[in-house]
């Protein structure tokens, strides 16, 4: 396992970390590989009945996809791109065991995309979290469809069209947390739920989160599909490659 996810273990529960703190945890592509692969693995583990998800450090659990990767993209690799992307979610969502996001940081475009595919999410007021990809001159579509899961559809545009990040009261409020408490107390809460949830029946569990699935297979496909033609077509235009180099490099200036 490369160095970009650990993967410690408390009893029955496995804690998955994404590894990247220098760069918020951004998601590249040997992220995105490891996390198919571990995650693969744990699902086949006996001795594994629940999942926690959380980043390295106190300032992101995933800030979205690195823009230094995909900066230097081209129109020909959109659909290897956005097909491993959604690979990676599926990974989560896959999962036949529950699985529990516990946010130490903000988490934006992939790293919400992520969180939205888990069972729940354990966050503090303080936190931010939202879509912006549209800033970066891409187009919403799987964000915009995992999130017709949880909201209702004027918040999903607003969210979408705008790319502006809410805070951890406010997506509490929506429905995007399950559980909202003091920043400290995150992780201590995720794996007390983790814990209770890995003493459940393993065949139920798998069986709900089978029928759950079920029920939105056929719009997380299409999701795949529409990513891959609304990123070409923005690609082509060359919008998410002049608004990615405008922010990397006001980054640098900082």
């Amino acid at each position: 396992m490369g160095n970009s996810v650990k993967l410690e273990r408390k009893n029955a529960v496995a804690i998955v970390t994404l590894n990247r703190p220098d760069v918020l945890n951004a998601v590249d592509m040997a992220m995105r590989e490891t996390m198919i692969t571990l995650l693969a693995e744990l699902n086949k583990a006996d001795d594994v009945r629940a999942i926690v998800l959380t980043g390295e450090g106190d300032r992101a659990f995933c800030s979205g996809q690195d823009l230094e990767e995909i900066v230097r993209y081209t129109v020909d690799h959109i659909d290897s791109w956005v097909t491993r992307q959604h690979a990676m979610y599926a990974a989560v969502r896959d999962l036949d065991k529950p699985c529990i996001v516990a946010f130490n940081g903000v988490a934006a475009g992939a790293g919400l995309q992520i969180a939205l595919c888990a069972d729940l999410r354990i966050g503090y007021p303080e936190m931010k979290l939202g879509q912006p990809e549209i800033k970066a001159g891409l187009a919403s579509i799987v964000g915009s469809y995992l999130m017709t899961m949880h909201l209702g559809l004027s918040k999903n545009v607003e969210l979408s069209l705008t790319g502006d990040m809410i805070s951890g009261k406010v997506a509490h409020d929506i429905g995007i947390l399950n559980h909202l408490v003091p920043r400290d107390e995150v992780m201590a809460k995720s794996l007390a739920l983790a814990t209770e949830m890995a003493k459940l029946a393993p065949t139920a569990l798998r069986l709900t989160k089978q029928r759950f699935r079920a029920l939105t297979q056929e719009g997380f496909d299409a999701a795949l599909e529409a990513a891959k033609a609304a990123q070409k077509e923005a690609y082509a235009s060359g919008e998410p490659q002049e608004a990615m180099r405008k922010f990397l490099e006001a980054r640098t200036k900082r």
